[in-house]
């Protein structure tokens, strides 16, 4: 018999049926204090009051209010709207820090409120496998993707980003991403970021051959940016075949920056593209917390510690490579004992973009085209101009 009928019968028997109190427990197997209460309840509201009552308490001071959820819907709305991440943990990050509940407590209010659905079909966190660069400039992750102008061109955008931090350091818009882009744009990134220790990006021919053979069968030359590394000391390392999660970050990435350029529209050129990149880029870096590098930005995580550098071992001798532009005085700045220092290399090599090895104090300027020693210094802390030996 439901609770609700056993209650109204007991009370019934009582009232209607002469039984008392103690027949009545003795019958329903019930308590003589349960039927007082029922009694009581019936004495006061009649038969409706006798039927279970909810245990669910009236209010619940815990609750989140009703300002703070419209404001959760609202952002929710807006992120995505703007084409960034809207999960729990980004309107976290952009609540008042005094008002806003967990982020376990945000995603119960967006599902309540039909803005996500479950998605059981995705893998427990507890099974990845993150592996991340301990410094910026360890590694640096390329790769490019496709993305349509108003006319249905395609343009494939090639991007750097920092391992380590997450840090986007270059994105631009080409008609065909060639080994002279690839090159191109690693050389840019390293003028405004210096060099990275090693890189990493997929088997495609813009940054390697090492897979690939002629038709003797020989494997191929080494392409350009494949001798440009060599060259500097930087370690390359590539993904194995058909297993694009190994460059998981960049991936990631551009479903990110892809769902930002829907967002803010379509455009007609590769200028106007390329600017809607740099945009993109200062709200990557700077406005977007990041959940995998502690809620913090990327830039944030990028300038926190030391960036790691390539080393060449010469001689038994390890010198840091660092790829530099001698300026239009024939010299170059470098930071030394504190101070920053000019080394002489000669009017001769203005402009000219060479490698510096520095090891302690000494360095060692290599023209990269021509691969040889244009200039040696021995470091004096004493002077501001380094005469070159």
């Amino acid at each position: 018999m439901k609770e609700t009928n056993r209650n109204r019968v007991i009370v019934l028997a009582i009232t209607e049926g002469n039984l008392t109190v103690l027949e009545a427990a003795t019958r329903y197997n019930v308590s003589k204090r349960w039927i007082y209460t029922l009694l009581a309840r019936y004495r006061t509201g009649g038969l409706d009051a006798v039927d279970p009552q909810p245990r669910r308490p009236h209010s619940n001071p815990n609750a989140t209010d009703k300002a703070t959820i419209t404001t959760i819907l609202k952002l929710r709305a807006r992120l995505i709207a703007e084409g960034l991440d809207a999960g729990p943990e980004s309107i976290w990050d952009r609540l008042p820090a005094q008002t806003r509940p967990s982020t376990a407590t945000i995603w119960r209010i967006l599902r309540r409120n039909n803005t996500i659905t479950d998605q059981p079909q995705k893998r427990p966190r507890s099974s990845w496998h993150r592996f991340e660069a301990a410094a910026p400039n360890e590694t640096w992750q390329s790769d490019f993707t496709h993305w349509p102008l108003t006319d249905g061109t395609d343009a494939k955008i090639i991007s750097w980003l920092d391992d380590h931090s997450r840090m986007l350091l270059h994105a631009t818009a080409y008609p065909e991403i060639t080994g002279r882009v690839v090159i191109d744009t690693f050389t840019q990134t390293m003028d405004t970021y210096a060099p990275p220790a090693s890189t990493l990006t997929d088997n495609g021919m813009v940054y390697t051959t090492r897979f690939s053979r002629g038709h003797d069968g020989r494997p191929k030359q080494p392409n350009g940016f494949e001798q440009l590394l060599s060259d500097m000391g930087i370690v390359q390392k590539n993904g194995a075949a058909h297993h694009p999660t190994t460059q998981g970050k960049v991936e990631r990435y551009h479903q990110t920056l892809k769902l930002w350029l829907a967002a803010d529209g379509l455009v007609a050129t590769f200028e106007a593209l390329d600017t809607q990149l740099v945009r993109f880029a200062h709200v990557y870096n700077t406005q977007r917390p990041h959940r995998a590098i502690g809620r913090r930005t990327p830039e944030t995580a990028y300038t926190a510690i030391s960036k790691a550098v390539p080393v060449i071992d010469i001689a038994d001798t390890i010198w840091r490579v660092r790829y530099d532009q001698v300026d239009a005085t024939g010299t170059i700045s470098i930071r030394y004992a504190g101070k920053l220092r000019h080394l002489g290399i000669g009017r001769a090599w203005a402009r000219k973009r060479v490698l510096l090895l520095i090891q302690g104090p000494e360095t060692m300027v290599i023209d990269r085209d021509a691969g040889e020693i244009i200039a040696e210094h021995t470091l004096d802390a004493s002077k501001d101009y380094q005469k070159k030996k």
